[in-house]
């Protein structure tokens, strides 16, 4: 009878090509921070962010006692279906019982993802909507119920080439909060890419 250890399946380069063939790319979340969340403990919270797309699960650290955090932490999810929804939840971090919960979101990366191809095929022109800091405006995005905006978002292009979105997120399920983000997209050499 062996006992010994079963190492981890080796990824072959079969299986790293197919993974590779099916993503589009990578969608980098920058937490910034949060604004006027919840109390959950005595007079404050330990609050941080679980953001999940599909069978993906990341989150930041947690800040001590502080309402408005400044988490400033990038997150990098894999997209391979632009259909998934971002979906964002806070938490306050509990020592000895559950962690609370601190109120969610959801939004859609469809827009962004447009905006992306539409700059990959070279469809937006830099003078006609210029920014005073020579980022140029792609597209609007409205805020909604759906999407759990607090205020409309632009998408852009910015003097360094990279398509970022700006986005204050209201918090749902939960008495006041808001959360600071930031997405941008990564090209991935090998991957599939946007140009479908």
């Amino acid at each position: 009878m062996n006992t010994s250890p079963q190492s981890p399946p080796c990824l072959t380069w079969e299986k790293h090509t197919n993974l590779m063939e099916n993503l589009l790319g990578l969608l980098r979340i920058h937490i910034r921070r949060g604004i006027n969340l919840a109390i959950r403990d005595v007079r404050s919270s330990d609050p941080y962010v679980v953001v999940r797309m599909g069978k993906q699960k990341l989150k930041t650290r947690v800040v001590k006692k502080n309402i408005n955090p400044q988490w400033n932490e990038d997150l990098t999810l894999t997209v391979s279906d632009p259909n998934h929804r971002i979906k964002l939840s806070v938490f306050d971090k509990d020592t000895f019982s559950k962690d609370d919960k601190m109120g969610d979101a959801e939004f859609d990366i469809k827009p962004f993802i447009e905006a992306v191809k539409m700059v990959a095929k070279e469809e937006v022109t830099l003078p006609a909507a210029a920014t005073a800091t020579g980022e140029t405006v792609i597209a609007r995005v409205k805020a909604t119920r759906e999407n759990c905006m607090a205020e409309e978002s632009c998408i852009v292009r910015t003097v360094d080439g990279k398509v970022v979105q700006d986005i204050i997120i209201r918090l749902r399920n939960v008495e006041r909060g808001e959360v600071e983000l930031q997405l941008q997209w990564i090209d991935l050499p090998g991957s599939r890419g946007l140009m479908m």
